[in-house]
């Protein structure tokens, strides 16, 4: 393995084993999980809105190395972002926060959180269309298998 590729696996391995942005959320503007069911990861991710941007992102989850790295990272790169500017991030930019090629079967695993995070938007927004206003209430929504 040449020192880059060893550099990101030792990357990922520290985010596996110190996961930032990891553990659940009381006030979240919208919480969901999703699971793969071809290799039981999950990922649940609590999200909180203030004016348009996500003031914080939480995320809980069990699976393997690559499904919770990625989403350790994601959370990272996703906080303080406006909605829309999350909702571009894209399995090239999970891709890049790794730094590593993956396989079919393990593409799945690193972008179960890049789904969670994008359906959760989804699900926030379509709330807040349907309420007006989602400043005191809390959109939630069950698991969905990826």
């Amino acid at each position: 393995m040449d020192p880059v590729e060893q550099m990101y696996h030792e990357n990922i391995l520290d985010h596996y084993k110190h996961p930032h942005n990891f553990g659940k959320m009381d006030n979240a503007s919208v919480h969901h999980h999703e699971y793969n069911p071809l290799c039981g990861d999950r990922i649940e991710m609590f999200i909180r809105v203030e004016d348009g941007r996500i003031a914080d992102v939480r995320f809980a989850g069990k699976g393997c190395a690559i499904s919770q790295a990625s989403a350790s990272m994601l959370t990272d790169a996703a906080k303080g972002k406006a909605l829309a500017e999350a909702e571009q991030l894209t399995k090239d930019s999970i891709l890049e926060m790794l730094g590593i090629t993956l396989t079919p079967i393990r593409l799945k695993c690193a972008l179960l959180s890049l789904d969670t995070l994008k359906n959760s938007i989804h699900i926030y927004r379509a709330y807040v269309a349907k309420q007006g206003d989602a400043t005191s209430d809390h959109a939630h929504t069950g698991e969905r298998n990826g």
